[in-house]
């Protein structure tokens, strides 16, 4: 899937993920993203590819890196 961080959360190591057909939102911790360290260098409105998966809070973002 592809779609835009809407927000991050640096503080924390977490953000939001916009799915850019669906519109539908997609928690992701930084420990989900494929390449290490790129957390730090994310922004707001950027492109990503991610994957979900299933949660007990809802679905989540995984396996997200820059598109």
């Amino acid at each position: 899937m592809t779609g835009q961080v809407r927000k991050i959360v640096r503080d924390r190591g977490f953000g939001f993920i916009r799915d850019e057909r669906s519109g539908k939102e997609y928690f992701f911790h930084r420990a989900q993203l494929v390449v290490p360290n790129v957390f730090e260098t994310l922004v707001e409105g950027q492109s990503v590819q991610f994957d979900t998966a299933d949660n007990p809070k809802g679905p989540r973002a995984v396996n997200v890196k820059p598109a």
